[in-house]
């Protein structure tokens, strides 16, 4: 493998500000790494090349000019197939969107140009975000690097994937219910979901709107903050947008020490349904802060049991209100368009052709729960307990600074396992949603690989509202103990698409 594609993001654009390396240098080797082993992994839906290429030469005749460069310019980045990118497709992982190509960027995409990075091309997804293991996309399922028979999470698998494949340093991805922090999990990554309104939701296609936010995804710590700082702060074109500083995560991502910190680990967020291995990895990070100077404490959240049900009214009913507005009628797919149809079988046949099965079971699922009879019983009553919630977050991080879980009860499931079974599906993001309720700030970070299948378990760390440092803060201090203790970053232990996870079990033992 090109020793380029190993570096993290931070020393390529140190290497690309002093001259070691150009930007095309960078971004032309991971298109070749796109170009050697994405039709196995299949983390892409678009590839911009020549853009890309544009870009990278642009910002070397910056450099050349002797303007200065950013913290992150001239290094390539992966962008979940959500967001829109002016003139590239735009597909939500969607027939019903195949052909879209949007007329303006989003105000991330947009932040991303202004800090002259290198957008790569989209990454595949669930349809519309609603999946655990890209297996919904239209256009096909992402799979795993460490074990191409698994799932590499989801609905953000493409850019997991693009990360633990070495085909982009950093990528974007948004985060409803887990499809940031999940999917960071099981490929040995790291997945930030911001606070709420802390990154701009223009021009990311809606799923949920009181849910969705989007985040960095990158293979360090300190990567992901550099990215978090790049996208993050007020934007008024979105009303839920906060209108604070960002805090400072890069400095705390380079702090990395938690002596004197008070981390909670939630009693909840555990037992049965989860795989040995991933518990037995999780307690040994933590015992890793412990050692590192953090006071470790248990709380209760006794209303996070009531989270995964809570969500599934919550996110269905806010899906069915988004996603009306795919008709046939203003844009994107239309069927059955014969010149005789009525409007309504257009819209029929439209949606019965555009939308996949797990997008038409939420909408249903959602326009139950709105119906009249039924709002009060469900929608209703699902918000009264997103606020206990809440409270509950309040109550805990008024006894510790984070609080801390294992990110996802397993480790990568094999694809088909569970896509005929929606509620072992929604499993996967059972350590994840409450922050989503909530707003507060979560963060996956690799922690080992499981003794069982020699494959990457996540540690998940929460921090209240606009404290998003603590997570930096924690997550970099593991990192700098257990790459210490594994001589070297979790991903180099990846197999490079070649050997097999069984050599890697047979390593761990």
């Amino acid at each position: 493998m090109n020793p380029v594609l190993r570096r993290t993001a931070a020393d390529l654009a140190a290497a690309i500000r002093s001259g070691e390396l150009t930007s095309v240098e960078v971004t032309e080797a991971f298109l070749a790494r796109i170009e050697a082993v994405d039709d196995q992994v299949h983390a892409f839906l678009a590839v911009d090349r020549d853009r890309a290429l544009e870009t990278a030469r642009r910002v070397d005749a910056k450099r050349s000019a002797g303007q200065a460069l950013g913290p992150l310019a001239g290094v390539p980045i992966a962008v979940k197939d959500l967001l829109s990118y002016e003139g590239l497709p735009t597909t939500a992982g969607s027939r019903i969107l195949e052909n879209y190509r949007p007329v303006y960027n989003a105000t991330i995409v947009q932040r991303l140009i202004d800090n002259d990075l290198v957008i790569l091309g989209k990454t595949n997804l669930d349809e519309f975000a609603m999946g655990s293991s890209t297996e919904t996309s239209a256009f096909g399922p992402t799979h795993n690097p460490w074990d191409l028979e698994r799932i590499p999470g989801g609905s953000g698998g493409g850019s997991s994937a693009a990360l633990a494949a070495f085909e982009a340093p950093l990528a974007i991805g948004t985060d409803t219910g887990g499809s940031i922090r999940q999917p960071a999990s099981v490929t040995g990554t790291v997945g930030v979901k911001p606070t709420y309104g802390g990154t701009s939701r223009y021009g990311v296609i809606a799923m949920a709107s009181s849910l969705d936010q989007p985040g960095p995804c990158a293979r360090t710590v300190e990567d992901a903050a550099l990215l978090h700082e790049v996208i993050c702060g007020h934007d008024p074109l979105d009303s839920t947008s906060i209108d604070q500083p960002v805090p400072p995560v890069v400095e705390a991502a380079r702090r990395a020490d938690v002596r004197g910190m008070r981390i909670g680990v939630v009693r909840e967020l555990g037992g049965e349904g989860y795989a040995p291995g991933v518990e037995q990895r999780f307690r040994e990070a933590v015992e890793v802060l412990r050692e590192a100077g953090a006071e470790i404490v248990e709380v209760s959240c006794p209303h996070f049991v009531y989270a995964l049900p809570t969500y599934y009214l919550i996110m269905p009913a806010e899906v069915s209100s988004n996603l009306a507005r795919y008709d046939g009628m203003r844009y994107g797919l239309r069927s059955g368009d014969d010149g005789s149809a009525s409007v309504e079988q257009v819209m029929n046949r439209t949606r019965g052709e555009g939308f996949g099965e797990e997008a038409k079971r939420r909408i249903i699922l959602g326009t139950y729960a709105l119906s009249s009879g039924y709002y009060d019983a469900y929608y209703g009553s699902a918000q009264k307990v997103r606020t206990l919630i809440s409270r509950d977050f309040e109550a805990a991080f008024a006894q510790c600074e984070v609080l801390v879980s294992p990110a996802t009860p397993t480790t990568a499931f094999k694809l088909g396992e569970r896509i005929d079974d929606p509620l072992a599906m929604y499993m996967a993001d059972l350590c994840t949603i409450p922050s989503n309720l909530a707003g507060n700030a979560s963060a996956s970070f690799p922690c080992g690989l499981a003794p069982e299948d020699g494959l990457p378990v996540g540690f998940q760390v929460m921090a209240p509202p606009m404290a998003d440092d603590r997570l930096y803060r924690v997550g970099a201090a593991l990192e700098r103990a257990l790459t210490a203790r594994w001589g070297g970053p979790l991903l180099d232990r990846a197999p490079d698409l070649t050997r097999s996870v069984q050599a890697l079990v047979d390593e761990e033992k």
